[in-house]
């Protein structure tokens, strides 16, 4: 089974439900949040909000935060993800991150955050945050875990995607270290790894641990590094069973996608998650009228551009989380016309479909419920 992070107390409940009704008769949540965070920023009566507690380099341009989460944040397993929200310049922000610490008795969890250019959530948590601050924490979304530990995986991490490798890496260990477990992890320099000496503990430590580090731009490489970017030729070196793997890929999407037609006619599964979109290729100009029923406005967006990006450039501010088709936060109900998933190229036009308006572009006239 997968180990769960934080896990929710059930105890009490019915006293607990008895002093919530009893509260929110004399106040508003959002009145008891105001004056509770005079004595204790991290007191809520509904918000799931975490205190940062510490903060350490991780790596060169990469942090991990450890985090102390109200009783009101959910539980959520090794490998997947969490919406962070800071408020920066009096504006939410809201990114996706993957706790990489199983929490001890302390219950404490940490993220680990690559500074990404441009990305103002990344660099205000890299740059100005400080212990003490309070973030709020999103539901867990992901389907990236281990369901089987008896079975052999193949890790696959790129830049940043290392980080849900970090809790899935612990997890296996914690629950025993069975079947066997080999890592593949990207970055342009040695400095840019994040806990390649837990890593290297391991291999030493459990034989059935293998890790390698491909390094696209070192001049020399030292034991169990390679200089080369992700191949067909690599995988046959590295991994001589791939037909009995779980494959696992992380990281921007050309690399999942490249990842995926190198392993998964082979593997025996996949799964992959990308942190970006891939570059999409210029339109001919062509635009298309989105009729917002909530906002009563309709505006043009360009042919193949995914909706929340356009949206944004029209001055409108959706609700967003992970950017990447994942944790649903964008998803609204589409009353009519055509739209197109921007990784995988399928259409949809039935109307009262869910939408993922980050991974999902317009190929007609649309109706959202925006």
């Amino acid at each position: 089974m997968n180990q769960q992070i934080i896990p929710k107390s059930s105890q009490n409940i019915q006293h607990s439900s008895l002093l919530q009704s009893v509260v929110e008769s004399v106040f508003s949540p959002t009145t008891f949040d105001f004056w509770a965070s005079h004595i204790n920023a991290a007191w809520s009566w509904q918000r799931p909000l975490a205190r940062i507690v510490a903060k350490e380099t991780a790596a060169k341009d990469a942090i991990t935060l450890t985090l102390k989460p109200n009783r009101h944040v959910q539980s959520f397993l090794a490998g997947q993800h969490v919406n962070i929200v800071a408020e920066i310049n009096g504006i939410r922000l809201s990114r996706s991150y993957s706790p990489s610490f199983i929490p001890n008795q302390n219950g404490v969890f940490t993220i680990t955050v690559k500074r990404m250019a441009g990305g103002k959530v990344s660099n205000w948590l890299i740059d100005q945050a400080s212990v003490g601050d309070v973030i709020e924490v999103g539901d867990a979304f992901g389907a990236m875990t281990l369901s089987d530990q008896q079975l052999k995986h193949t890790f696959l991490a790129a830049g940043s995607g290392i980080t849900p490798f970090i809790s899935l890496v612990r997890h296996w260990v914690a629950q025993g270290a069975v079947g066997s477990l080999t890592l593949i992890y990207w970055a342009q320099t040695r400095d840019e790894l994040c806990n390649a000496m837990e890593f290297n503990q391991l291999a030493e430590a459990y034989p059935n641990f293998r890790v390698h580090y491909a390094l696209t731009q070192e001049d020399r490489v030292q034991p169990h590094e390679l200089n080369e970017r992700i191949n067909a030729e690599l995988f046959a070196s590295l991994v001589s069973d791939l037909d009995e793997q779980i494959v696992y890929a992380c990281g921007p999407a050309g690399f999942v996608e490249l990842a995926r037609e190198l392993t998964e006619a082979q593997a025996h599964g996949f799964y992959g998650e990308a942190f970006s979109l891939p570059l999409l290729a210029e339109t001919d100009g062509a635009r298309i009228n989105v009729q917002l029923t909530k906002s009563n406005r309709t505006v043009s967006v360009p042919v193949g551009q995914p909706l929340l990006a356009a949206l944004e450039a029209q001055g409108l501010k959706p609700a967003s989380g992970c950017r990447m088709g994942i944790c649903n936060t964008c998803a609204c109900i589409k009353h009519a016309g055509t739209t197109e998933h921007v990784l995988t190229k399928d259409r949809h036009s039935e109307a009262g479909d869910s939408v993922r308006i980050c991974v999902s572009s317009a190929r007609s006239d649309l109706t959202l419920d925006l």
